[in-house]
């Protein structure tokens, strides 16, 4: 299996710190509102990677945070006139409702920056007795940013470019800091604002501070994977590289994953524009597996442009995993024979070639996009070979493997069964009865009376089947 690795800038075979064990952390959102689509991209993708390396048989220990202090949850919190705890706590919960709509599984740990508050004190601590950090007179700590020679490895960038550029990089608060690039650890607290104590002043951690110390308390001083969109590899991971490395004396994460960016309409989403979607506004108009396989249509590292004719491609190719899976199910179903024929048990050999093709895929830096592919083509050999004639079995092999490989991608394309009530299995038989008594009007009665309550009958030769409308 290979990665690509941002630190490198090349695909690297990904060899786990420890066999057949993979620890990974991916940046979480900061609860201050409904996620957006933006916020779901990374949380599909990298939900993905972790399902697949399950699949190959790893251990995958998941940790991803939800970030909970942070000002624009401060703002939230004064403009609602609650804490900032009230809010954040809130928007845990509705991102969670909206993970699970989209099958994202919850992490194996999701821990929350303010509940790990002592532990940011001492990586702090530990790192002004290491010289890397430095208390300035109001209390605020900074990192001395130069004194970490690798600063810039991850990013490409060069310190003295920065310096040079004298952009929006440089952090505010120049005038106490020995550096104009060193960042903040610890700030002291504003009015109103949620505080800590500490043996600097009473105030708050920086933000990147944060996923340093959770990285280290649940997944250990050193890593295998660390993810998250590419809009947090300069400044957000840079600096926990630097905190993490000087900290520990270790390499802090071996190989680094970014998703690309999500485009709407080809044009930067922002609330300006009037293009800014949350997953639940998304939800009000498709089903949430419609935008996961939409974000796994692409390549996770490609730009992503969403758009209404795509997401409506993407529910025209959902739809025609779950049909086929559907039809599967109803020959299955009506299948006159139980066991496989000779020929069929040859056939089902061939089923593992659409495995191979879809691994094979994955295993190239998780390239979703032609592991659909591999789903599709088993869709049609599906359509093809399986039939009225079929076994049972046989049907049932084929349907398991689509859903197999379509759950590793985390794609539910079995429909639950529906039990209708009793009164509409009374109004089918009876419809039947109709039929063979040859009464037709009563037969196109009974039809009309279930449309009226959303049911579609379908006559085949197997059989009534129907669906919802």
């Amino acid at each position: 299996m290979k990665i690509y690795n941002t630190l490198t800038k090349q695909k690297e075979e990904f060899v786990p710190l420890v066999p057949g064990k993979v620890s990974m952390y991916v940046c979480g959102p900061t609860v201050y509102n409904l996620i957006h689509i933006g916020n779901a991209r990374p949380m599909i993708v990298f939900d993905t990677a972790r399902r697949y390396m399950e699949h190959r048989g790893y251990e995958v220990n998941y940790v991803s945070n939800f970030t909970d202090v942070d000002d624009k949850i401060i703002k939230k919190a004064m403009e609602e006139g609650v804490t900032a705890e009230e809010i954040s706590q809130r928007y845990i919960e509705e991102c969670k409702k909206d993970m699970q709509g989209m099958n994202v599984r919850p992490a194996t740990t999701h821990p929350q920056a303010t509940q790990e508050i002592d532990g940011m004190i001492e990586m702090i601590q530990t790192l002004i007795d290491k010289g890397f950090a430095y208390v300035a007179e109001d209390g605020t700590v900074y990192f001395r940013t130069r004194k970490f020679k690798e600063y810039g490895k991850l990013s490409h960038k060069n310190l003295d470019d920065l310096r040079g550029g004298n952009r929006s990089l440089l952090v505010t608060g120049e005038e106490q800091k020995e550096d104009p690039l060193d960042f903040v650890l610890w700030k002291p607290k504003k009015e109103g604002e949620p505080f800590w104590e500490s043996p600097w002043c009473k105030g708050r951690p920086g933000w990147h501070i944060e996923c340093s110390v959770m990285a280290k308390k649940y997944l250990g001083e050193e890593i295998d994977i660390h993810a998250g969109g590419e809009d947090l590899i300069f400044p957000h991971h840079e600096n926990e590289i630097a905190q993490s490395e000087c900290c520990n004396g270790k390499i802090f994460a071996r190989y680094w994953m970014h998703n690309g960016f999500l485009n709407i309409d080809n044009r930067k989403m922002s609330k300006s524009l009037g293009n800014f979607f949350t997953v639940r506004e998304i939800a009000e108009r498709y089903d949430l597996q419609v935008l996961r396989f939409f974000m796994l249509s692409a390549h996770y590292r490609s730009p992503l442009n969403f758009s209404a004719e795509l997401m409506e491609a993407s529910a025209n190719g959902l739809e025609r995993i779950v049909t086929a899976v559907e039809n599967l199910k109803f020959l299955s179903a009506n299948a006159q024979t139980a066991e496989m024929t000779e020929a069929e048990t040859q056939e089902t050999a061939s089923l593992s070639e659409y495995e191979k093709k879809f691994d094979e895929a994955m295993d190239d830096d998780f390239n979703t996009a032609d592991a659909i592919s591999a789903i599709f083509e088993l869709v049609k050999y599906a359509n093809t070979n399986v039939s009225t004639e079929s076994s049972r079995a046989f049907a049932d092999a084929v349907k398991n493997k689509i859903t197999e490989l379509a759950d590793i991608l985390g794609l539910i394309v079995e429909k639950k069964e529906e039990v209708l009530d009793s009164e509409i299995e009374a109004l089918i038989e009876e419809r039947q009865a109709a039929r063979k008594a040859k009464n037709f009007a009563r037969a196109d009665e009974i039809r009309d009376i279930l449309l009226k309550q959303g049911i579609v009958l379908k006559d085949t030769r197997e059989g009534v089947k129907w669906e919802r409308a």
